[in-house]
């Protein structure tokens, strides 16, 4: 292809690309929002230059001799900040670090003459601690904002804040192809004074080194600062309404007809949206489903059959399209399984690539570099969902899964899910087929059920860990976020969780307000834990080796690596792959980082001060003993909560009461203590899977989770032994590291937890005998019949008085084997109501025998709702009436015996029974009991207990 270039100075500008980018229409538009606003929403998109050609108009290098501002774009990947720089320095005919440059952790190449900086929201969210008014910038672009990152969403909050109180002409554009536009607009809307000079305009030739604001440095360096760190001093909430004045400005709704480019949204008080319609190419969807059933993912596992299909797919775009074929898979695993299943390069006739997050920035740079001729199959993660051009690539094949990050904020671990890709994360993928030519998208479901699909995919910060959120707006001075611009608040139960870590560390007070030590933590660009972990742990172990232990930590480990963390360890020092070149750039900026903020009592917080675990400090490379000590410190400085002891059997108990497992065949499973570094908990499962630990003794865990070791009297009922328990414990947490028996337990809490295993385990640890469960029945009956002044003896209304009925009782009873001695009736009767004198009356009212025509006495059974009289017919004989009790108010119901005691009749009205029944049960068994008595007339026969022949006898 032809260069068709303009000069501008001594500066080729590569104008054929540029003037071919439809974005380029909306420019004018978009300009227009932000002189009258000062902030807008772009919607543009993929592939029409949103992330290139914008930055480069706003800054001000594509007019000669216009005034040049200063801008920061911010996005959610590094692979992504680099690539976008390097794209935008090649339509200048530049190399990265002159006028466009790139900060990622652990890479910085800008320079003096540095205009157009891409960072990472990370790097942005840093910059913002350290200068919150963002001296020197004019423009800042949130790149990508759908993918609703967590930092992302965060640096819209803290930029929000900082148009309201300090810069009101510092301008905010939040740009996607399918981003929630009205959300955006509304949120960017509320927060700013109109503005039609940004700050920051500088000559044409470049910026003065005076005005350099922390975003241009005074000469260009290649992969060394890193993430940069700021102050974390709380400078007091945001004061959003101190703007309020300056939002009457309005932009007329206006469209741009040659594009179809269009203004909109801000006469209701919103920022305006600007739509860019134009597509650089058209893409063709094929549904491509399944034709085999495919079981929905569950937490990280991928039906095989889908991983099968999406290979087959694959080889079918090769046959039926030209160009690369750039294919979406959730993760590494299901990439590396897919590529297994396409074969080799010569099979399949084209080079397979892999790119993710943990892929080497060489191998991610030579994907986006373009092909040598050959055709390739690039198998990706989302990193390479939006803000990048693959060269080369005219087909997408999408499985339609995404990876999000789920936290169990009450056991502090947290895992990924695979969950269906949301609508807006198809389309971004899609784009990818048509940057550079008409391509076609192969969808890996029907379209029936691509209408089922979440329209975006779910926040971060309603599913994260917050503890860096939390972090970030303790520095700002908001530790509860209540004063921030989110577009989804934070969860109050994660929030808790988060600020809980934080005080537990020592980075905020109780009250949530940053403290120095927290402050410095916030610069080292770490997870709060893994901040607190350095610093305490260079103190004991030293800077080098906490900061090697650490940057093993801030990156998982490959698998191939295994699950000891001190194995690891060695492994990275003398690896030669990719990951170990990541770590030791890591480990290097951390010990730089470490340097900047000592001074801030390392080794003097929650968990601090001298440890004696035996580590050597700087102890690095002189044996795997040391190795054991130095990680297993500094990992149980960052979770001390998961210091966990051996159960058996491959199990674990951690200090937070949550058990763990690890793998079969793991070379941990012999060790006593282990400090887990890596854990998930599948869905579903009942304990945690280890991922990465290491060995430490017990003095290491004592020293580490110091905050977490209690020394407490423990008096109560014990579920699993089943018996009272009264015992002096020394706990880790949740471990138990020791105990002895109490010899003289305070009485008060034996009672209470004599009474607890009443309720758990039920009265039946008393004695109860017949007699007992009679007196208890006979009770019921008075207070169901009769009501008060008669106790309610139910089991909750017995264990609610159980101070009554069970009084001297408890205060003599030590456990099970006492209570099982006491006499349950002769306690129960304590609640008869002897006050009143209707106790002396029980005994009429709900007698427990009664005496029949016989002379017999016998008991009632008051167990079902009626009380029961069975006797013997013979020795009813004469009885005229049924008997009552309940003075008189409660008919008894008479079960009527054989002479072999087998029931022959049921009757509440004895006299009917003589009149109507009797005749017929004394013709069935008359001849069946010979010897009985079976008179015509009962009621005037004698009653009588015997044979016929004994009762003449006398």
């Amino acid at each position: 292809m032809s260069v068709v270039a303009a000069r501008i100075g001594r500066v080729t500008i590569r104008t054929d690309v540029l003037d071919h980018l439809p974005v380029r229409s909306a420019v004018p538009a978009l300009w227009d929002a932000l002189e009258t606003r000062g902030t807008a929403v772009l919607c543009a998109p993929p592939g029409t230059g949103k992330t290139t050609l914008v930055p480069l108009a706003l800054a001000g290098l594509l007019r000669p001799g216009g005034p040049v501002r200063r801008v920061v774009v911010a996005e959610p990947r590094r692979i992504a900040a680099r690539a976008a720089a390097r794209r935008m320095a090649w339509l200048l005919g530049e190399e990265v670090g002159e006028r466009v440059g790139f900060t990622v952790r652990g890479e910085r190449r800008v320079g003096r003459r540095t205009v157009v900086e891409v960072v990472t929201t990370g790097v942005l969210l840093q910059r913002l601690q350290r200068d919150q008014e963002l001296s020197g910038v004019a423009v800042v672009m949130l790149d990508e904002c759908h993918e609703r990152h967590l930092d992302a969403d965060t640096a819209a909050a803290f930029l929000l804040d900082v148009r309201a109180t300090l810069r009101p002409d510092l301008w905010l554009v939040a740009a996607s192809a399918t981003t929630d536009a009205e959300g955006w607009a509304a949120l960017l809307g509320g927060a700013g004074a109109s503005s039609t000079t940004p700050a920051g305009d500088v000559p044409a030739g470049g910026a003065p080194g005076s005005a350099g604001g922390g975003f241009a440095v005074p000469s260009t360096a290649t992969g060394g600062a890193g993430a940069d760190g700021g102050p974390a001093s709380g400078r007091g909430g945001a004061a959003r309404d101190a703007a309020d004045a300056g939002r009457g400005a309005e932009v007329r709704d206006a469209e741009v007809r040659d594009a179809g480019d269009r203004v909109r949204g801000a006469g209701d008080g919103g920022a305006p949206i600007v739509t860019a319609h134009g597509t650089a190419h058209p893409v063709d969807v094929v549904w491509a489903p399944p034709e085999r059933a495919v079981r929905p993912a569950h937490g990280m596992r991928v039906d095989p059959v889908l991983l099968e299909h999406v290979a087959a797919v694959v080889r079918r775009a090769l046959r039926e399209r030209d160009g690369d074929v750039l294919c979406f898979l959730p993760g590494v695993g299901e990439i590396s399984r897919v590529a297994g299943q396409l074969g080799g390069g010569e099979r399949l006739g084209a080079e397979v690539l892999q790119v993710h997050g943990r892929a080497p920035a060489v191998v991610q740079d030579a994907v986006l570099a373009g092909g040598t001729g050959r055709r390739r199959v690039v198998l990706a993660t989302s990193v390479a969902e939006s803000s990048l051009t693959v060269p080369g690539v005219r087909v997408v094949v999408d499985a339609g899964l995404a990876r999000e990050p789920r936290t169990d904020h009450a056991r502090g671990l947290g895992a990924l899910t695979t969950v269906r890709a949301s609508r807006a994360a198809t389309r971004q993928r899609a784009g990818r087929a048509g940057r550079e030519a008409p391509g076609v998208v192969y969808r890996c479901w029907s379209e029936a059920d691509d209408a089922r699909l979440p329209r975006w995919p779910a926040p971060e910060i309603a599913v994260a860990d917050l503890a860096s959120f939390a972090l970030h707006c303790a520095c700002w001075g908001d530790p509860d976020a209540s004063g921030l611009a989110l577009l989804d608040p934070p969860p109050g139960g994660a929030m808790a969780a988060a600020r809980e870590v934080l005080v537990a560390i020592g980075a905020t007070d109780d009250a949530g307000r940053v403290t120095e030590r927290g402050a410095r933590m916030a610069r080292l660009g770490l997870h709060p834990r893994l901040a607190r972990a350095l610093v305490d742990g260079a103190r004991e172990v030293g800077p080098s080796s906490a900061a090697e232990v650490v940057a093993l930590l801030s990156e998982e480990p490959p698998r191939e690596y295994g699950d000891d963390l001190s194995a690891a360890l060695r492994a990275a020092r003398r690896g030669g792959d990719a990951y170990a070149g990541r770590w030791r750039a890591e480990a290097r900026r951390l010990a730089g980082a470490l340097g900047e903020v000592r001074g801030d009592g390392a080794g003097t917080g929650p968990g601090g001060g001298g440890t004696g675990s035996g580590a050597s400090r700087d102890g690095g490379g002189q044996g795997a003993g040391v190795d054991d000590a130095v990680a297993g410190l500094v990992a149980a400085l960052a979770f001390p909560e998961r210091v966990a002891r051996a159960r058996g059997g491959g199990a674990l108990l951690m200090a937070s009461g949550t058990g763990a497992e690890l793998a079969a065949g793991s070379g941990l499973r012999e060790a006593e203590w282990l400090a887990i570094a890596v854990a998930d908990r599948p869905v579903a499962a009942a304990s945690a899977r280890v991922r990465l630990a290491a060995v430490i003794d017990e003095e290491t865990a004592r020293t580490a989770a110091g905050t977490l070791h209690t020394t407490a009297d423990e008096v109560g009922w014990s579920v699993e032994r089943g018996e009272l328990v009264a015992r002096r414990v020394e706990r880790l947490g949740r471990i138990e590291l020791r105990s002895k028996p109490l010899a003289e337990p305070d009485p008060e809490r034996v009672r209470a937890g004599l009474l607890d295993g009443l309720r758990g385990e039920g009265l039946g640890l008393l004695r109860w005998s017949a007699d007992a469960h009679s007196l208890r029945q006979r009770m019921a009956f008075a207070h169901r019949v009769l009501g008060e002044p008669w106790p309610d003896v139910s089991d909750t209304a017995l264990l609610d008085r159980a101070d009554a009925w069970l009084a001297g009782v408890l205060d003599r009873a030590r456990g099970r084997a006492d209570l099982g001695r006491v006499d349950a009736g002769q306690a129960l009767s304590r609640l008869l109501p002897w006050a009143t004198g209707d106790a002396a009356r029980f005994a009429e009212l709900v007698p427990e025998r009664i005496e029949v025509p016989s002379g017999s006495r016998i008991r009632v059974d008051y167990a079902e709702e009626q009380p029961v009289l069975a006797v013997k017919l013979q020795e009813l004989f004469g009885w005229q009436e049924t008997p009552r009790i309940a003075g008189g108010r409660v008919p008894v119901v008479v079960h009527l015996l054989s002479p072999a005691g087998r029931p022959a009749a049921v009757t509440a009205d004895l006299a009917s029974f003589w009149r109507e029944g009797y005749r017929s049960v004394r013709a069935e068994l008359r001849g069946r009991y010979p010897k009985h008595p079976w008179p015509e007339d009962p009621t005037a026969a004698e009653p009588t207990r015997h044979t016929a022949a004994r009762a003449r006898r006398g």
